[in-house]
Order: C-alpha cells, then sequence, then structure tokens
C-alpha cells in the first residue's frame, strides 16, 4: 500500500479567531529555517516509500512567497511519487496567478479554500473579509489554471447564525461549483480568541437542524455524503483524507503534524523553537495489535459507508464481533450491516461519538 505524506506550513498572514490549528503569524526570519529543518527531518525519518497521494496544510501554505514555495518544492522533490492526488491548501485571498502557476508547475492537482461564510457578519467573529464576487473571480482564475479539483469549506453553527444565512450561504457555495465540500461547525476549543472573549456555542438543537438541512441540501444537489463531515461529487473524494479514516499509514512532516508509519503514531512538538532545534518529536507511541483495531473502528465509522467486515478480518484475523459488542448496538438500530459493510445509522451520525465510547 502506497503512503501518503502530510506537510505542515504553520506559518499565517493573519489568525482566525476559531483556529486551534499550530500556526505563528508570518515572519520572513523565521521561514528559511523552518524549510531547512523540515528538510532535515524528511531526510531522517523519510524511508523511500512510493507515496501516492501529498497535502499541504496549515497554517496558510498560500502565505509563502514566490521564493519561498519554490524552496519548499524542491524539499519535496526527495519522495519518490507515483501520485493521484496532490492537495494544496489556500488562503482565498492569496490566490493569483503566480501562486495558480507555482502550483500548476509542481504537480498540484487539487486545491482546497478556506471560504468558511460569506455572510459579513460571521466573517467579522472569526476574521475573515471577502465577497461571493471576489470568491467568484479568483476560483474562475483557478479553473483558466486547469484546476478541477477543488474543496471549499463550509463552516456553520455559530450563536449568532440561523439556518436562514446558513441556507443562502449553501446556495452561493453551489454558484461556485466545487467538487468537494468539507463542512465544520464552530467548536470553541481552549486557546483560540473567541473561547477566551466568552463566545457561547449555537444552541444544539439547531445546531442539529443546520447538520440534516446541509446533507439533504448537498444530496440534492448530487454530492455524495462519504464521511462525517466531507460531501463530494462522484470521483472527487479526497483520497488523502481516506488514507486517515482507512487507518493507512503515512507520514506528517512540520510543526505540530502527526504520522503513522510502521505501527508508530506520532505527533511533532508544536513549539517552533523546539522544532527548529531538531526536537520535532512530542510523543511517539508503538501501537499493540488492539490499539490498531481500535483505531481501525474509531476512524471507519467516519466513513457514512462503514467498514467492511470481511476486510477487517481478513486483516485481524478475528471477526469484529469477537473483539467489539456489536451485537447489542446493532439490536437497538445504533449500526446496521448491509452489503457486507457495517455503519453507525444515518439517523444517529451526529452522536457517532457516544456510539464509538460504547465500542471502544
Amino acid at each position: 500500500m502506497n503512503k501518503g505524506v502530510y506537510v505542515h506550513i504553520p506559518f499565517c498572514k493573519n489568525i482566525c479567531s476559531y483556529c486551534d490549528f499550530c500556526k505563528v503569524l508570518y515572519k520572513k526570519e523565521w521561514v528559511m529555517p523552518y524549510l531547512k529543518k523540515l528538510n532535515k527531518e524528511i531526510k531522517d525519518i523519510y524511508m523511500d516509500d512510493i507515496v501516492d497521494t501529498i497535502y499541504i496544510g496549515g497554517g496558510t501554505p498560500s502565505s509563502l512567497t514566490k521564493e519561498e514555495l519554490e524552496i519548499l518544492f524542491k524539499v519535496l522533490s526527495r519522495l519518490k511519487k507515483d501520485l493521484v492526488e496532490f492537495t494544496f491548501e489556500c488562503n482565498l485571498n492569496d490566490i493569483n496567478e503566480e501562486l495558480l502557476s507555482i502550483l500548476k508547475e509542481n504537480g498540484v492537482t487539487r486545491l482546497s479554500i478556506g471560504i468558511e461564510t460569506f455572510d459579513e457578519e460571521l466573517q467579522k467573529i472569526i476574521h475573515r473579509n471577502h465577497s461571493f464576487e471576489e470568491a467568484k473571480m479568483r476560483i474562475d482564475l483557478c479553473r483558466a489554471y486547469d484546476f478541477n479539483n477543488i474543496n471549499l469549506d463550509l463552516m456553520y453553527g455559530f450563536k449568532d447564525e440561523d439556518l436562514k444565512m446558513l441556507k443562502k450561504d449553501l446556495k452561493l457555495f453551489m454558484k461556485l461549483n466545487p467538487e468537494h465540500i468539507s463542512t465544520y461547525s464552530l467548536i470553541l476549543e481552549d486557546s483560540t480568541i473567541l473561547k477566551n472573549n466568552n463566545y457561547e456555542n449555537c444552541d444544539e438543537e439547531l445546531e442539529v437542524e443546520m447538520y440534516e438541512y446541509i446533507c439533504k441540501f448537498l444530496k440534492k444537489h448530487n454530492f455524495n455524503h462519504y464521511e462525517v463531515s466531507n460531501f463530494s461529487k462522484v470521483g472527487y473524494e479526497s483520497k488523502h483524507n481516506l488514507k486517515y479514516w482507512n487507518n493507512y499509514e503515512y507520514y506528517g512532516f512540520g510543526l505540530g503534524a502527526s504520522g503513522y508509519i510502521d505501527g508508530v503514531r506520532y505527533n511533532n512538538t508544536r513549539s517552533l523553537k523546539q522544532y527548529i532545534e531538531n526536537e520535532e518529536f512530542s510523543t511517539k507511541e508503538l501501537l499493540t495489535e488492539k490499539d490498531i483495531m481500535d483505531n481501525e473502528i474509531m476512524l471507519g465509522f467516519r466513513k457514512i459507508r462503514g467498514i467492511n467486515l470481511e476486510e477487517f478480518k481478513k486483516k485481524y484475523n478475528v471477526s469484529m464481533d469477537k473483539v467489539y459488542p456489536i451485537v447489542p448496538l446493532i439490536k437497538n438500530e445504533d449500526l446496521i450491516i448491509k452489503n457486507g459493510y457495517i455503519f453507525i445509522n444515518p439517523d444517529k451520525i451526529y452522536v457517532m461519538n457516544e456510539i464509538l465510547i460504547k465500542m471502544v
């Protein structure tokens, strides 16, 4: 099985109020030492595996200058590639001809763009500023450069949002004609600006109503709901992210990145100073067979299709029902078996964490 590679670029021109990802404000003097360390990390850890997916995320990878991006792609050139997908995360405001030309020249095939919302009041809350017209202009430019696999991020569940506002956002998203949509309900994580400012969550019942509306709306517009929070046109599922949900192995390089190689799950430090000074790992854990099976359950049930029972048995030499209490969960309709797959009842997707706790 070919592996995937995730590369983290932590630099941002602007810090969004909800973001708890590993990020720092862009400072030019930090970028070159970071890219130099990234090169060393890949050189030390990468074991010449064939790589078929790459995902450059952040932070904001598009915050790098032309020269810095060229160095980044040179660092990644040491990877042995047989690519089926190469994703690059962009801030909408960074998209221009120079950026798209560099990405195209270096083999990027998929763009992921953080729109979140077009509502002006909600944009103020999350420190964003872009109009629908600007988004359409920039995405049209992406199309002109033959980027025909575009993901847009949609955020919902703001305290000040109602269903009417969400419906307007969804209609505008459809006018942009993306191949993929990732949805996120607003979560108030520790150490974020919103949490520190005592911003409140949306009413839980309304949040569930919003999620259910999103699912029905996107299905009506020919999007396949293939993972709890992800929807795609046929054939445009995120091949890289499916590696996570299928519990396949992948490399994670860069500040705060996580990886899973040779049965070891690891997390890199979130301290830029420690990372640059060659203290990249914060945790490394050699998993037991049961740990790996537990991860298979927790990740695999995020897929709407669920887990193939026969493949699970072949992989671990044991039937799922011998390890996990699936029978009572099937009886009370938390889980469903159909066509050889076991999956969470679609009516209970929003409480999937409670179901997983019962299992693992």
